[in-house]
């Protein structure tokens, strides 16, 4: 086998055995809560609710700051779009029926993590123009990365590949338009 071949094998191993793990926990009614409103403010509207309150309460990169937003959003989503099609990996809770969740997830391919990209792209982009959001941001995107492992839509590595990417864009789209 190939390095790269061993590598997949271990990392889905892995992502396997953390699946069964969360499938059997039974968490308290609290953390329930937290993570289907994690990954339901995710669907977008979260975001749209801090972009609209940045344009209107902002400071003078408030423009450039939901232009960045909106952009590293929309190369997001157009990149998972080709990415699940390419991968074509099963979601876990198409894998293992779940003990608790019962969320439908919005398409049938798990890699990477839609809802991770765009949390941290928008994260990312809006809290480096306004740095007084940012950690309210980022805690908002790791929930959403979070509740998606634990509500069984997807693997920790869709999440992880997610939130990198995300974390990529998010601040190349500052970069690019920070100037």
């Amino acid at each position: 086998m190939t390095f790269p071949g061993a590598m997949l094998d271990f990392i889905s191993g892995g992502d396997y055995r953390l699946m069964r793990r969360v499938n059997r926990w039974k968490p308290p009614r609290w953390i329930r809560i937290w993570m289907i409103l994690a990954t339901r403010a995710g669907d977008g509207w979260l975001w749209y609710a801090v972009g609209a309150s940045v344009l209107i309460f902002g400071g003078a990169s408030r423009y450039a700051a939901v232009t960045a937003a909106a952009a590293a959003c929309g190369a997001g989503t157009a990149l998972f779009l080709v990415l699940k099609r390419l991968a074509g990996r099963k979601r876990p809770c198409a894998v293992a029926s779940h003990c608790w969740a019962t969320l439908l997830p919005p398409d049938q391919f798990s890699f990477p993590s839609g809802h991770s990209i765009n949390a941290f792209a928008f994260a990312v982009s809006i809290g480096l123009f306004e740095p007084t959001l940012m950690y309210g941001l980022i805690f908002c995107a790791f929930s959403v990365a979070f509740s998606r492992i634990i509500l069984g839509l997807h693997f920790l590595s869709d999440v992880v590949a997610g939130s990198a990417i995300g974390v990529g864009l998010g601040y190349s789209f500052f970069l690019l338009l920070s100037r």
